[in-house]
């Protein structure tokens, strides 16, 4: 018996020992869970593997555990699943695969548990502990994969060619894993994803899509994205972002590596928040830098309206991404387009007029907001950062004090246009428009405070100026 069996040493997997001893198949956990306890990381998600049908034993396994439990069976694939309060338990039996060049769906047979384990992804991935009784806790590392995690190193059990090439994915997921555990990927692994980095093409999209969403909630995102680029996967998944990296120089004077300006920023944001699309806004905020770098012999570089023009490409990024189109889509591009704004205020005077304004735009997302912008300022000049940080903090507080006087955020008019059109017997017109935003502006320039009196006041010299009267009067 291992000393981590101490961890599975509870009734679940006592059960599931005692039913397959009862039906005399051997039975183990693998795969991520046992990964994980000895990482110490908390897994809901049990996979074991039988030599049998792995379905018959999660029959057995759900009628043992009666009516807490659901089973559901998938027998397409040979693997049956096991809800049972907050587990879920998920049943196979060992297997051998074989792959085709043209697509990562393997022909599958039956096979032994040295069969099973040598098809796993990577040796952290390999380890298998028995739970029949006479083996409890017995553990299984054919590939070394404690000593891996001990050094931590993310490698394949076999040949890594084969590995990668058989099923692209996996090179996702090894720099997904190198990132989410801060391991370093095993030099000749690491070689054999570049080699193979081609063959990503055959992978969808969705399935890309997945594995950038657990980079990117990881601790230190920027690790993932740094290996996409090395190992040549980041030009063939997301091209516009490979597109930042480098460092053009026209009469000796260059910019900023505006990806690696780019991994700071993601990484200040993950220090402050796990809104994951945040993140995201943080990695797409300078994303139009590429398409709107100019050189200027008077000034240098430009990236005039990198941000107008970044928030018009998120949706099309989103798209090919297969990320969603809905309202996170319409937060990242929100976010990107007034990343300048906050940056804007503080070089100039930060006037009640622009901060109401700011507040306008941003809405309940003015706090994510402030913390993009915050993220952004990377400057090596300490007493710079300081300069914009203190100057962003007084941002912050003059939000508070706006807020509480103004209620900016979510602003709703307090004259709406139906009542304008009934109040001047208008149809829907420019003039209704036209004393709208004119109410709209004068509270946000504070000339007159956000209050129905004032705002109806203000309406009737309006409608005044443009030569309308009041239909009742």
């Amino acid at each position: 018996m291992h000393p981590i069996a101490h961890k599975i040493d509870t009734g679940i997997f006592h059960t599931v020992g005692n039913i397959a001893d009862e039906m005399k198949r051997p039975c183990y956990i693998v795969g991520g869970y046992v990964r994980d306890l000895f990482l110490d990381r908390r897994s809901k998600d049990i996979d074991f593997v039988t030599v049998g049908s792995g379905i018959e034993v999660a029959q057995a396994v759900a009628r043992e555990l009666g009516r807490g439990a659901h089973l559901s069976v998938f027998k397409n694939f040979g693997t049956a699943q096991v809800k049972c309060h907050d587990c879920e338990l998920e049943f196979v039996g060992a297997r051998r695969e074989s792959y085709r060049r043209d697509s990562r769906k393997p022909i599958v047979e039956d096979g032994t548990l040295e069969d099973d384990l040598s098809r796993r992804d990577f040796t952290i991935n390999a380890l298998a502990l028995c739970v029949n009784s006479s083996n409890f806790g017995k553990l299984i590392d054919r590939y070394n994969g404690l000593d891996d995690m001990k050094h931590r190193i993310i490698r394949t059990p076999l040949d890594p060619d084969i590995t990668f090439s058989d099923d692209p994915l996996r090179m996702m997921r090894a720099i997904r894993f190198a990132t989410q555990l801060d391991f370093d990927i095993y030099p000749e692994t690491f070689a054999a994803i570049s080699r193979n980095a081609y063959r990503i093409s055959i992978i969808s999209k969705e399935r890309i899509m997945d594995e950038l969403m657990k980079i990117m909630a990881s601790p230190r995102p920027s690790k993932g994205w740094e290996l996409l680029l090395h190992s040549g996967l980041l030009k063939l998944i997301f091209p516009e972002f490979h597109a930042m990296k480098g460092v053009e120089v026209v009469n000796g004077r260059g910019h900023k590596d505006n990806f690696y300006h780019t991994l700071t920023v993601l990484d200040n944001v993950a220090e402050k928040s796990d809104n994951v699309w945040l993140r995201w806004s943080a990695l797409l905020h300078d994303i139009a830098k590429p398409v709107t770098k100019r050189w200027d012999d008077r000034i240098g570089w430009t990236f005039h309206n990198h941000n107008f023009i970044g928030a018009k490409m998120i949706p099309r990024i989103f798209r090919e991404m297969r990320f969603p189109l809905n309202d996170k889509m319409k937060y990242v591009q929100k976010m990107v387009e007034l990343h300048m704004r906050p940056i804007a205020l503080v070089e100039d005077e930060v006037t009640d007029s622009a901060v109401r304004r700011l507040l306008f735009d941003a809405g309940d997302d003015i706090d994510d907001l402030m913390t993009l912008c915050e993220a952004d300022i990377t400057s090596k000049n300490q007493e710079k950062v300081k300069r914009f940080l203190d100057n962003f903090a007084l941002v912050r507080q003059k939000l508070i004090e706006l807020e509480e006087k103004d209620r900016i955020r979510n602003f709703q008019p307090p004259v709406t246009g139906e009542e304008i059109m009934e109040i001047f017997g208008l149809s829907p017109s420019r003039e209704v428009g036209t004393i709208k935003d004119s109410i709209k502006n004068a509270i946000l320039d504070g000339v007159i405070p956000n209050e129905r009196e004032a705002a109806y006041g203000y309406m009737l010299q309006t409608a005044e100026s443009l030569g309308l009267k009041p239909v009742n009067r």
